[in-house]
């Protein structure tokens, strides 16, 4: 073992790559990002060109790997991804066809199909999951049904983070969480479901070998080596699902925690002992899955969360930087402005998991201003989350959170967290980590390298020297925030639902 390893943590998000190497302790010891480069070809379609993601992400590497001074301390390397993407590729580890985003809306029609064929109440029993149109299934069976000579020369589909390992190693793998996003593998066995892939119309042989997080896949290859400047010796490991790194990298693995974890999309994450047997939660939108550091998770969440923030600012506020904006809202007083916004941007998720759903501002006047709009964003997305939170808190699911730990870009927005602290009626706790997911894949790596013993050794080296700040909710907020909840954002949805759905169908006429 050489003096002060270091470890490198990849993460595919959908708006940055980024390559952030740690010391054993979790500290950032270098860094660099670059954009997520994004095709947007049509309306509702989007997607990765897997070449351009790999060259981007090895010019990331280098630049990472050039600001040590040792680099022959890096041990371990493993990749955090954004979920429901995957690469195809040829027998010869060749990029077929370009990776549909997760958020792509062209999969729809493969998903009505599948519910038709495989029946949802399977799919719930098997997975964990409802049948949605981003899950790794459709965008398989979209491929076969739209590029039948791709499909059908296809050797393996894999997810975006394996695809990124299979380059730096040339091991083809995937790992249960990323797996638990693809719609095929048995969440209780943690194996693909051999009868629901080929009732799917598929090929159980595209998938690759199915792996826990923290596995060494192998050496990194001589050609990437040079081009990145990792030495020879670097262990790939498998990674995970950027979400459930994150909390594995801040100690969210028991039951009693929750993590709050605020990029493009959002997502409430509660670790638990065993897959839940309610098929209710899975037709809400609440999605199950493998946790990586063992065990299963329940989350829910919303796709457009800093989604919102960017389209506010882009579209309304000239792309105002964040601290005017976050100072001029902060002078707004609660319910003052009347205006309160749905964040369906990216249509609805938990609990009502409609995929024709859109999102409004509503209770405009002349007088609205734009720090008042701006707020209202910011509320919004709060009383999203909140909605999520309570369905799995009266069925017993989950118990209450004695912890919520926020992370991600959205976090250091602290008028948000005051507001989220506020409508959740209890404190949040900030952990100041930059790049949580990548340090999840960083010390996935370690566990690999052999650097950690096992994963809560990983979180112990790690979580102690973690600097953490605690929102205390005011009681004039919690007060206010309970009557805007209760009776106006609970009833939103319900309202606006057939105006939403309507203008979809005109939409599609």
């Amino acid at each position: 073992m050489v003096e002060s390893p270091l470890l490198a943590g990849i993460d595919v998000g959908t708006t940055n790559l980024k390559v952030v190497i740690f010391d054993c302790a979790g500290r950032v010891v270098a860094h660099a990002h670059r954009p997520t480069p994004t095709h947007y070809p049509r309306p509702d379609w989007a997607f990765y060109e897997p070449e351009e993601i790999w060259n981007t992400l090895v010019e990331a590497i280098r630049t990472a790997v050039a600001q040590i001074e040792h680099p022959e301390r890096i041990l371990g390397i493993a990749c955090s991804s954004m979920g429901e993407a995957g690469v195809p590729i040829d027998a010869q580890g060749s990029p077929l066809y370009h990776a549909i985003a997760w958020f792509d809306r062209r999969t729809e029609p493969q998903a009505e199909l599948l519910a038709q064929t495989l029946g949802r109440e399977r799919v719930i029993a098997v997975t964990g999951l409802d049948l949605y149109p981003i899950y790794g299934i459709c965008k398989l069976r979209w491929l076969r049904d739209n590029e039948p000579e791709t499909f059908a020369r296809t050797d393996k589909w894999l997810n975006m983070g394996d695809y990124v390992a299979y380059r730096l190693c040339g091991v083809p793998a995937t790992d249960y969480s990323l797996a638990s996003r693809m719609l095929m593998m048995n969440l209780r066995q943690l194996c693909w479901d051999v009868p629901l892939i080929t009732d799917a119309g598929l090929r159980p042989s595209m998938l690759a070998s199915l792996l826990p997080s923290g596995t060494a896949l192998g050496k990194v290859r001589a050609e990437v080596a040079e081009q990145t400047g990792l030495p020879l010796h670097t262990v790939v490991a498998t990674g995970g699902q950027d979400h459930i790194c994150a909390a594995f990298a801040l100690g969210v693995v028991q039951p009693g925690t929750a993590l709050d974890s605020i990029g493009s999309a959002e997502a409430l994450f509660f670790p638990i002992s065993a897959v839940i047997d309610d098929p209710v939660l899975a037709r809400m939108g609440y999605a199950q899955g493998a946790h990586v550091a063992g065990g299963y998770y329940i989350l829910g969440g919303q796709f457009a969360a800093g989604v919102s923030v960017e389209w506010f600012r882009h579209l309304l506020a000239e792309n105002a930087d964040y601290a005017t904006l976050v100072e001029s809202a902060a002078k707004i007083p609660i319910g003052s402005h009347g205006v309160v916004f749905l964040p369906h941007l990216r249509t609805a998720n938990t609990p009502h998991n409609d995929p024709l759903a859109m999102g409004a501002l509503v209770g405009l006047t002349a007088e609205v201003n734009r720090a008042a709009v701006f707020r209202a964003i910011l509320e919004g997305l709060c009383f999203e989350m909140r909605s999520m939170l309570e369905p799995l808190l009266r069925a017993g699911h989950v118990p209450q959170a004695t912890q919520i730990i926020a992370t991600g870009g959205g976090a250091r927005n602290s008028l948000m967290m005051q507001i989220k602290a506020e409508v959740f009626r209890q404190p949040i706790t900030i952990v100041d980590v930059a790049e949580s997911a990548a340090l999840g894949a960083a010390m996935l790596a370690g566990i690999a390298a052999g650097v950690y013993e096992d994963a809560h050794k990983a979180i112990s080296a790690v979580c102690s020297s973690l600097h953490t700040q605690q929102i205390e909710p005011m009681p004039l907020g919690i007060e206010r925030y309970e009557r805007l909840y209760t009776e106006v954002y609970q009833h939103l949805y319900a309202a606006l639902r057939p105006v939403h759905h309507a203008i979809r169908a005109v939409q599609a006429s």
